[in-house]
């Protein structure tokens, strides 16, 4: 058996191969409201939350005017987007239903919120915020016991900011 890996380690940015750059950005940063921070021409940009260098990295130079990966190949199953709080995942969700764009689905996992959508390109996208740790469902023994159930919207909906 592998040690473990240090508690401290996280996930970095996400770079997405785009067919569209203006596009990606329409949805990424109008959208969604992550702030440009670099762009290279029509090939390629970097968003952030907060002023990061970049969580998300848009670019065409591998894809301009690409198609979609066909259904049953690998590849991203989505990227995941966690907000910190419930109040601000209700902003997401107000965001993206003012906007028009579908819903994959949205559920309650217990230990989280979360809503499920494609961007332009099609690659699944989750916004979702986690609850504190001390409110996490588990089993006897201390294991975690996650669970999906539908997500009430109109409810998450009415702490939007």
């Amino acid at each position: 058996m592998a040690d473990k890996i240090h508690p401290d380690v996280r996930l970095g940015h996400v770079h997405l191969k785009v067919s569209d750059l203006d596009r990606a950005l329409k949805f990424y940063r109008d959208v969604l409201g992550f702030e440009l921070t670099q762009r290279y021409g029509d090939q390629g940009a970097f968003l952030s939350a907060g002023g990061y260098h970049h969580h998300i990295g848009l670019n065409t130079w591998e894809s301009e005017g690409g198609s979609h990966p066909p259904p049953g190949s690998t590849g991203l199953y989505h990227l995941a987007i966690v907000y910190p709080t419930r109040a601000e995942l209700a902003d997401a969700l107000r965001r993206v239903l003012r906007a028009g764009i579908r819903l994959d689905g949205a559920s309650d996992h217990g230990v989280s919120e979360a809503i499920y959508l494609r961007d332009p390109d099609n690659n699944g996208v989750e916004l979702y915020w986690d609850r504190p740790r001390e409110q996490w469902p588990r089993e006897a023994n201390g294991d975690l016991a996650m669970f999906t159930e539908p997500l009430d919207l109109e409810q998450l909906l009415r702490q939007a900011k």
